[in-house]
């Protein structure tokens, strides 16, 4: 964005000379042409006037300079510190992580870890009742599955539902709670008592 900016700083200024030029073309040929012209003439004439071997002399010099610098060791090349990066999250981080921006982040974070809890509930019915046909948009029931009805609601909101289902609690007044409102813990309590009495 800057060397653009630059570029067209630098078009503008060439463009306003050239535009100033013409008009001023006396002021313009004795402040810029002439002095140029001045200089060339002067260069052109120092190198006529200096003999053609100082200059071979001068041209092998600066070849012999260029050839051993580039026949040196040169520079050790030490590469630039590269910052460190962070090792990936794992499945438990990440929901750790999302548990924690539920409180304060709005109806995402709170789905995200309703579909996490949801998902886990459903791989815990296929397992237990060994029923690989079963389709992930059943409703979660089984045998000695008694959820809470709202507990209920909030596991199968998270695995078939969407966040995109609720208004942002932030941006719309709602009148009633949501699903994905459901205590977080209170949810991991009853998977883990599900998973102790079948152990």
């Amino acid at each position: 964005m800057k060397k653009r900016r630059l570029w067209w700083i630098a078009a503008g200024v060439i463009l306003l000379a050239l535009a100033l030029t013409f008009p001023l073309r006396d002021v313009f040929q004795r402040t810029v042409v002439v002095p140029l012209a001045y200089f060339l003439w002067s260069l052109g004439l120092f190198y006529r006037s200096a003999p053609q071997l100082a200059w071979w002399i001068l041209a092998v010099v600066i070849v012999t300079t260029m050839l051993l610098g580039s026949l040196g060791p040169g520079d050790k090349y030490t590469p630039r510190a590269t910052p460190k990066s962070k090792p990936p999250q794992g499945q438990v981080e990440g929901l750790a992580v999302s548990i924690h921006k539920t409180s304060r982040r709005g109806v995402y974070f709170k789905w995200i870890v309703a579909n996490r809890l949801g998902k886990l509930a459903y791989q815990m019915l296929v397992r237990r009742e060994s029923d690989k046909s079963r389709s992930v948009f059943a409703p979660l029931v089984g045998a000695d599955w008694q959820p809470a009805p709202l507990l209920q609601k909030y596991l199968e909101t998270g695995l078939h539902g969407s966040f995109s289902d609720y208004p942002d609690s932030e941006r719309f007044t709602r009148t009633s709670a949501l699903p994905l409102d459901f205590d977080v813990r209170e949810a991991v309590e009853f998977l883990e008592s599900q998973l102790e009495t079948r152990a």
